[in-house]
């Protein structure tokens, strides 16, 4: 399929910018219209890309600055974003792996172990997500800062790199690591940092508890239904051209005995990790935020001299993630902090009067879960739609524990779609193995099968667990 010319992707930017820009929307006021309008061209400017990413998030933030849509001020916002360093650091972290090959030496433990397949090897990511889940309450933590750094010295291993040989085990990999990354997110409380604001909300909307227990008894059933099937899924959607793996097992072994015994700077660095996962799991008892915790051991790799200052800044994914995601969170809390979101939710809400529960119930889902595409951060969707959203369903008559828990889950599941949706999601695009269009097709994909299997297979389940 011919790709659209440049003029053809320059139009399908600007005429819908300009359109919404200029032209009264009900309820909008122009200050609201405009803001709405280049986050809206961003987002098409994404997917089209007439220019690079960074290029068009960089045009909206001198657009939105001249054209008085926002503050000078409040358009550099997003850089401070603890999220946004979050990620920058999850990509010094995967190059220090690099560097003193750790990653090698785990990316061949890992085949050794688990290399019966590539498929087999796509559910040991899931694996590795799940256990970590309950003990490491950040989705780009965890993703981004431990899960990624291993996907992508597999992927190496088997000379998979992106561009041309991307294909070979490296973007199947990626993309069962942060489909099934999302998903434990949504199975335990401790599984994403938002999840503990949705309990307190639950509990003083809907006056339910969600506790840890609970939480993860009805998210058990539908989330290893996930787990089981996204890999599969993806195999079968985007096949990697490496399917048996029975002859890396031996050259795994040959390897690390070549490698022999671990050096001064992977033992550093692991014990580096080890204490970065530590503070992590630890947060909420220490209160430091998992983004100092994480730049704290940036610090400790550099001081220890495991890495050097050049090799990181050699890391030009990791600058060009700085560049683009933070402006996207800025527009993001802008439209929230504008009243934009409470406006269009607001309409929505009075289209669904007169419908039964169990219809009112799942259009605010699916309405919850698509209108993500207008976020770059999970936390950022709960505090901007959770409490409407579940007000409205527990108003409309479903069961307000069922409610509470179909709008939490879809809290993590909703980060299917983009790759910006959650921290972790610009650190697995950002590798280069996968496509964007790729990533928003399948994204959809298995977002309408999350919908199947957690509005389809879910209820059953709450209902035999009593919870409606």
């Amino acid at each position: 399929m011919t790709r659209p010319s440049i003029g053809l992707r320059w139009a399908a930017v600007l005429i819908p910018g300009v359109l919404l820009y200029f032209l009264p929307a009900p309820g909008l006021s122009g200050a609201q219209r405009h803001l709405l309008a280049v986050f809206a061209a961003t987002i098409v400017s994404l997917a089209a890309q007439p220019v690079p990413m960074a290029v068009s998030v960089v045009v909206a933030m001198a657009t939105l600055a001249l054209t008085g849509a926002l503050p000078g001020a409040q358009v550099l916002t997003g850089f401070s974003n603890p999220t946004v360093w979050l990620i920058f650091t999850a990509f010094l972290f995967a190059r220090a792996v690099t560097v003193t090959s750790l990653g090698r030496r785990v990316a061949y433990l890992f085949i050794q172990r688990f290399g019966r397949s590539a498929l087999t090897l796509g559910y040991s990511m899931a694996g590795a997500n799940l256990v970590m889940a309950p003990f490491v309450p950040s989705d780009t933590a965890r993703g981004g800062g431990i899960v990624f750094p291993i996907t992508r010295s597999l992927a190496q291993v088997f000379g998979s790199e992106p561009g041309p040989t991307a294909n070979r085990l490296g973007t199947f990999l990626m993309l069962s690591a942060f489909h099934t990354n999302y998903t434990v997110s949504a199975m335990f409380l401790t599984g994403m940092a938002a999840n503990a604001l949705i309990a307190e909300l639950a509990r003083k909307i809907a006056h339910v508890d969600l506790t840890w227990g609970n939480w993860a008894l009805a998210a058990s059933l539908p989330g290893l239904l996930t787990l089981a099937l996204a890999p599969y899924v993806i195999y079968r959607l985007h096949p990697p051209e490496v399917r048996d793996t029975q002859a890396a097992r031996a050259h795994a072994a040959e390897a690390l005995a070549q490698m022999g015994p671990m050096s001064r700077r992977e033992i550093t660095l692991s014990l580096i990790f080890l204490a970065v996962m530590g503070g992590w799991v630890a947060s909420p008892w220490h209160g430091v935020n998992n983004t100092i915790v994480a730049l704290a051991g940036i610090s400790a790799i550099l001081l220890c001299r495991v890495v050097t200052w050049d090799e990181l800044l050699s890391e030009g994914r990791a600058w060009d993630a700085l560049i683009w995601f933070g402006p996207l969170v800025m527009m993001s809390d802008a439209l929230t902090e504008s009243g934009v979101i409470r406006i269009l939710s607001s309409a929505l809400f009075q289209g669904m009067r007169g419908w039964s529960w169990p219809m009112a119930a799942v259009a605010l889902a699916v309405a919850y879960l698509y209108l993500h595409y207008a976020f770059a951060s999970l936390t950022a969707h709960v505090m901007a739609l959770y409490p409407s959203f579940l007000a409205a369903g527990v108003a409309a008559g479903a069961p307000p524990l069922a409610m509470a828990l179909v709008l939490a889950f879809f809290s993590s599941l909703n980060a299917a779609m983009t790759h910006y949706g959650t921290g972790s999601a610009p650190v697995f695009f950002g590798a280069g193995y996968v496509a964007q269009g790729t990533w928003w097709r399948l994204g959809l994909l298995l977002s309408l099968m999350n919908l199947v299997i957690w509005l389809g297979f879910g209820p059953l389940w709450w209902k035999a667990l009593g919870m409606w």
